[in-house]
């Protein structure tokens, strides 16, 4: 056994390290109680559509980072190709283009300019 004061935040502590191994974590010699798990949030409802009303896409286009929306570069309906710029989702003060994955048709657009949207969040549906 060693013992060591360790000192954290300006609180000191004395600690008791007992030294073996045997290839295995050693069990407790006292129950551990766990630290109780912090309350959830209450889930924020969605975002409204900002496009006319219409079946979603077969293919998510979705945010990769948080950001806010700063421009919307395609609207529903319309034909894209792999690569053209849908939308543009400004993070950490740079201006990212978020671009069609494929080729195929815009079927919702699902953010406003302005709006913030979390990673993973849909931006754009198409078929």
């Amino acid at each position: 056994m060693k013992n060591y004061t360790i000192t954290v935040n300006g609180n000191v502590y004395e600690v008791t390290v007992e030294e073996s191994f045997t290839g295995a974590a050693p069990a407790p010699k006292a129950p551990v109680k766990a630290p109780a798990a912090p309350k959830a949030a209450p889930a924020a409802a969605p975002a409204p559509a900002a496009a006319p009303a219409g079946a979603a896409g077969s293919v998510s286009v979705t945010a990769p980072m948080p950001g806010k929306i700063l421009g919307v570069k395609a609207s529903a309906g319309q034909a894209v190709k792999k690569g053209q710029v849908l939308l543009v989702l400004e993070a950490m003060k740079m201006e990212n283009e978020i671009v069609a994955p494929q080729d195929g048709t815009v079927a919702t657009i699902n953010v406003s300019v302005g709006e913030s949207v979390e990673p993973g969040a849909t931006l754009a549906t198409l078929n």
